[in-house]
């Protein structure tokens, strides 16, 4: 049986895509810095909203988290 991964969107909690997705850890350190992952917020917060809190592009953050399961 094959399991399809579920793509990344923007609207995905930012402590789930860390928990699922080999290598999105060292993503999210690139673009929001090593801080998320002592706030309590990535379990609540998007990438779209960790995006706009450091004035990135959250598309350019999901499509490298999902080049990572290519």
């Amino acid at each position: 049986m094959i399991v399809e991964k579920k793509k990344v969107t923007k609207d995905s909690m930012i402590g789930d895509v860390i928990k699922t997705v080999p290598g999105a850890r060292e993503v999210i350190a690139k673009y929001f810095g090593n801080g998320c992952f002592t706030c309590p917020g990535i379990n609540v917060e998007s990438i779209s909203f960790g995006s706009m809190m450091h004035n990135l592009d959250p598309q350019k953050v999901v499509d490298e988290i999902n080049a990572l399961e290519g």
